[in-house]
């Protein structure tokens, strides 16, 4: 099986906040001496993993990352027929295996149901939790140290196997990420706008005060953006326990959130819903290499992807030419020209040897 899979997405989105910085404008970055719009690797996944896409491609093998269990097992508990003070105790215990709990005040006794990180649980750590609330409901007694061992090596996560997770208090159970994901920035020269807007008081007649209601202002920008996306495949399957059909439906989720789904920023306001026009998907076994050096030099002229999908075709020639083929295989989906692959047959690509 070829190790490496590596996905260059290009994207096309009208003006949009997708991802903001502090001071909610959208992101950006320096690139080949040019500001770049940059929608970072971080908002993407979160997007990705919570999308009804991938819910649905991975039914039952997605987790949960929350500083909150505690107080969920708490309220599992109490509906359960314990006592306030038995579930509060018992939670807590549960919670302090995956974290430092945080310590209660006096605006929240229940704080201490809260963990200080936050803490990504598997679909198997979900169920020990669950079939622990329910045994300590039936027979109303305290867990015993043997029952709170409820950490476990996540074989079943999807979102887990691939984006890894961190316990600080116990490394032991920690996961690697199998994928990296860059983060996305146009193929040319941005700049961010400012779009004042007014909001109008619909109750306001206009005899005393013709004002709007509301005064705003709000950062945007548009362009057409390079995203580069690794998975290690082999380390992937190790992860999700060597289930080979599990591995294939992750990369094929994968493949199709990069390719369809963005982060909600300002949607509501810029409704900046795009897919992908330009997929370019690569295997073997070589050590993986983005190909955003295509856009050190900003993309220009009227046909703005065509040119994009020219220099970045060009680089990958420009690449195997020096250091010979940087991957076994590959296949391009193109949907500005008249024929060639689609996205099923990428997703077949992507989970074949």
């Amino acid at each position: 099986m070829n190790r490496f899979l590596q996905l260059h997405l290009l994207t096309s989105y009208p003006p949009a906040n997708l991802n903001r910085d502090d001071l909610g404008r959208p992101k950006s970055a320096l690139m080949g001496g040019f500001q770049r719009l940059r929608v970072s690797s971080q908002s993407l996944k979160r997007a990705w993993r919570k999308s009804d896409t991938f819910v649905e491609a991975l039914n039952g093998h997605v987790g949960t990352r929350t500083k909150e269990m505690g107080r969920a097992i708490y309220q599992n508990l109490v509906a359960r027929g314990v006592g306030d003070k038995d579930a509060h105790e018992w939670a807590g215990r549960i919670a302090a295996q995956f974290g430092k709990q945080k310590k209660p005040s006096k605006d929240d006794p229940y704080l201490d149901l809260e963990i200080e990180q936050l803490a990504h649980f598997g679909p198997e750590e979900h169920k020990a939790i669950e079939f622990l609330t329910m045994t300590l409901a039936e027979r109303h007694s305290v867990p015993t140290e043997e029952e709170l061992k409820l950490l476990r090596k996540p074989k079943a996560a999807a979102d887990i196997a691939l984006f890894g997770r961190m316990l600080a208090a116990n490394p032991a159970y920690n996961v690697d990420a199998t994928a990296q994901v860059a983060h996305a920035v146009t193929v040319h020269g941005a700049a961010i706008e400012d779009d004042f807007f007014t909001a109008v008081d619909d109750l306001n007649t206009g005899e005393e005060d013709r004002g709007s209601g509301h005064m705003g202002e709000l950062g945007f920008g548009a362009g057409l953006f390079y995203l580069y996306v690794c998975v290690d495949r082999e380390s992937l399957l190790e992860n999700l326990g060597n289930d080979r059909t599990l591995m294939d439906r992750t990369l094929g989720a994968v493949l199709e959130c990069a390719a369809t789904i963005a982060p909600t920023g300002k949607q509501n306001s810029f409704a900046s819903r795009a897919y992908s026009s330009y997929i370019l998907a690569e295997k073997g076994n070589r050590q993986p290499r983005s190909l955003a050096v295509a856009f050190l030099k900003p993309v220009r002229g009227d046909d703005m992807l065509g040119n994009a999908v020219r220099a970045l075709e060009e680089t990958r020639v420009q690449m195997e030419r020096c250091y010979g083929n940087c991957a076994a295989e590959y296949q391009v989906m193109n949907t500005q020209a008249a024929e060639g692959p689609t996205l099923e047959d990428l997703k077949a690509f992507t989970t074949g040897d």
